[in-house]
């Protein structure tokens, strides 16, 4: 099995798959793999995710369910339309002046307090893989790096580009796994889905979460057949957040 900086201990027992070099990356950073994915879409790959989630403390590869571009399956991942974010670009990001920023008229009261766990956040994850892979293949990826949050920036995934860079991003999904219990689980060309351990579990509660996610991910509403108040609502004891970006 081929391999590169961080894919020393990529397993052998994976189905076909290759190396991806990101297209757009800064040419400060080099050639360099950002992930590995599987050449085909898999069905029934539960197995395959949970061994890899299970062991990415050992490989350093986190595991993802990677989507495709709606009438183009090479994109962005096998097209290799990904550009490289370090993490100390994410480090460097203040998450609640990038969220203040952002909420333009909506009422701005700080980082929402931690959600009071339900479940095991890794278990939920798993729980999530099994209900979206049950009836739809998925490309399977390996990124090395040791958090969901941060194999959005090192895979050189930027789907939220038209709103934001990818550094931001990752450094609000980091926020959320620590108060929430978030897992990253999939994510497509412009779309990105995560478990939850920790949901709102009262309205007041979700309407703080809800102006987080407006800040991060406007379309979510502006595009939604949700108001507002509607789509904080539907946050509480959400199991799932997802996210699209126009």
């Amino acid at each position: 099995m081929a391999d590169g900086p961080g894919f020393s201990m990529l397993p052998d027992d994976l189905p076909p798959g290759r190396l991806i070099t990101g297209y757009y990356t800064d040419a400060r950073w080099g050639d360099r793999p950002l992930l590995w994915v599987t050449d085909e879409p898999i069905y029934d790959l539960g197995k395959l995710w949970e061994r890899s989630f299970d062991t990415r403390e050992e490989t350093g590869l986190y595991p993802l369910l990677l989507a495709t571009m709606d009438g183009d399956p090479d994109r962005p991942w096998h097209a290799a339309e990904l550009a490289y974010v370090p993490v100390e670009a994410v480090d460097a990001i203040d998450v609640a002046s990038y969220l203040s920023r952002w909420t333009e008229h909506r009422p701005w009261n700080g980082l929402a307090a931690p959600g009071a766990q339900q479940r095991e956040p890794d278990k939920a994850a798993a729980a999530m893989v099994e209900e979206v892979t049950e009836f739809r293949p998925w490309l399977v990826g390996l990124v090395p790096a040791s958090r969901g949050a941060d194999a959005l920036a090192l895979s050189g995934w930027t789907g939220p580009t038209n709103h934001s860079p990818t550094a931001p991003i990752s450094a609000v999904v980091r926020s959320w796994e620590e108060r929430f219990g978030a897992r990253v689980v999939w994510v497509g060309f412009d779309e990105l889905a995560l478990s939850v351990a920790a949901p709102p579990l009262s309205i007041e509660h979700a309407q703080q979460v809800a102006a987080e996610h407006y800040a991060f991910c406007p379309d979510n509403i502006n595009q939604s057949h949700h108001n507002f108040e509607g789509y904080a609502a539907s946050l509480v004891e959400a199991k799932e957040w997802r996210f699209w970006w126009d």
